[in-house]
């Protein structure tokens, strides 16, 4: 017997979102994650609002709007909040039930201008990788023109000369010898080598050397109590002072080999180890991370203007990372060792327009 459609849909439902989500669903583990890191940070959150007044939207749905952004490479936070009202998991992550009515962008837009005031989004980014580090104690198992106005077709572009008029922060860079220059930020990440876990990410200067953003790397690793004990990376970052302050601090540098040159503190009886020959396979993991934040994470093209904006979007799609990392430690039972790191770099190029900061720029100097 062939079942009819009722267009009269029933007045009433009596069920949560909660049994509308599967059991299994991956964003189970994410949102408990992201629920217990806000909650860690949850005083620092306090002090973005005033005591008395009417409630603001909890900052805590906010941030966690970011991620599903993210995850879901929604294009905007219109869209986003276009989706909201419809969407019942995305309703469930937020803690949002049927009735309550959906976000607006403004919203959004107004907590942006609160985090670049603050530190709350890389507070939020440490709580997550200290989350991640907690239980991993176990010993390893075996095993255009882009202008819109002014055509600089023929003429030779550099920093000194030409400049974006919507985004001054963002500078010209180019992938090679015979490769255009673009405009982009520099991306920097600090990864375990075992697991693959996004220990720290740098949003920098496109024109800013490698070994002198993996310096602020590692200082701030420092500061939350990571102390590697050797480091890879690639051909980049061998650089005489480089290595030596790696030394200065105890740190064996695991850096690629470059035939014919001769670095003090980096000779055969470094590059003969098995540790060297591991950490320079395991480095190049570092490339699914930048990987990921181009393909799915939204920083193919960022949506920020400016270097901060730039900086907790990239926060905020790294923590998307994480959980895949998590997994894997969970699965295999493997702790992230925290002495095998890896260094990496990538260009993120700048946000959409009608500018010079409209054009693409693909990822470049991922092998570290």
């Amino acid at each position: 017997m062939r079942g009819e459609v009722d267009p009269q849909s029933s007045m009433f439902h009596y069920f949560s979102v909660e049994s509308r989500i599967p059991a299994d669903h991956p964003l189970r583990p994410v949102k408990k994650l992201a629920d217990s890191a806000l909650s860690a940070i949850s005083a620092e959150l306090d002090g973005l609002y005033a005591k008395g007044g009417r409630p603001s939207i909890p900052p805590e749905r906010l941030l966690k709007a970011q991620l599903l952004i993210a995850f879901y490479s929604v294009r905007s936070d219109r869209q986003f909040c276009e989706q909201l009202d419809y969407n019942l998991l995305f309703r469930w992550f937020l803690d949002l039930d049927l009735e309550s009515g959906r976000l607006d962008q403004s919203n959004v837009s107004r907590l942006c201008e609160r985090l670049v005031e603050t530190d709350i989004a890389r507070r939020f980014f440490d709580e997550v990788v200290r989350l991640a580090r907690k239980d991993d104690d176990e010993p390893p198992k075996s095993g255009g023109d882009g202008t819109g106005k002014v055509d600089f077709k023929g003429e030779k572009r550099s920093n000194t000369t030409h400049r974006s008029t919507t985004d001054p922060d963002a500078k010209l860079m180019r992938k090679g010898n015979g490769q255009p220059a673009k405009l982009s930020y520099g991306g920097h990440a600090l990864m375990e080598n075992r697991s693959g876990l996004c220990i720290d990410l740098l949003i920098t200067d496109a024109t800013l050397a490698e070994h002198k953003a993996a310096r602020q790397l590692l200082t701030r690793a420092r500061r939350r109590r990571i102390h590697p004990k050797t480091l890879g990376a690639d051909k980049g970052y061998r650089v005489k002072d480089f290595v030596q302050h790696l030394r200065e601090h105890k740190i064996k540098p695991h850096i690629a080999r470059i035939e014919g040159r001769k670095t003090p503190g980096l000779d055969g009886r470094t590059t003969c180890t098995e540790g060297y020959k591991v950490s320079q396979r395991k480095r190049k993991r570092v490339e699914e991370i930048f990987g990921w934040l181009k393909t799915v994470g939204g920083m193919r093209k960022t949506r920020f203007i400016g270097e901060a904006r730039t900086q907790i979007a990239a926060y905020l799609s790294a923590r998307c990372v994480q959980p895949a990392a998590n997994c894997e430690i969970a699965g295999r039972g493997e702790r992230s060792l925290k002495q095998y790191p890896g260094l990496g770099k990538c260009s993120f190029p700048g946000p959409l327009g009608g500018r010079q900061n409209g054009i693409e720029n693909p990822f470049w100097g991922m092998k570290s």
